[in-house]
């Protein structure tokens, strides 16, 4: 059996159902806990608690060290660049957003993640 949304194969008994979909344990959690990058309690949060000795975890400062070498990129282009899963990527964009750490504008009719 296959995950309907990665195709990771997965072993009997281990399925979860997500109206009508049949995932794995990661998909599941994904679609129970979509990402939100707008979330004004987040962001004010994220503002109180990180000052200039904010903590990165290792992909963030990866991420932000990419951003800074590219001056911006695409989301998919990120992904693959720093070998993650879009939906891991993208929580950890939400979480640099909060922070007003990365944002996204309109490149040439692209969708483009750079530096805020």
């Amino acid at each position: 059996m296959k995950c309907d949304r990665c195709g990771t194969p997965i072993e009997k008994g281990e399925e979860r159902g997500y109206f009508g979909e049949v995932l794995c344990e990661d998909c599941y959690i994904d679609a129970l806990s979509p990402t939100r990058i707008c979330d004004p309690w987040a962001v004010y949060t994220a503002k109180s608690l990180s000052g200039k000795d904010a903590m990165f975890s290792e992909v963030q400062q990866k991420i932000l060290q990419v951003l800074q070498e590219t001056g911006g990129v695409e989301i998919k282009a990120l992904a693959e660049k720093l070998n993650l899963k879009l939906s891991d990527l993208q929580r950890e964009l939400a979480t640099l957003r909060h922070m007003e750490k990365v944002r996204a504008e309109m490149r040439g009719g692209r969708r483009v993640i750079c530096l805020w």
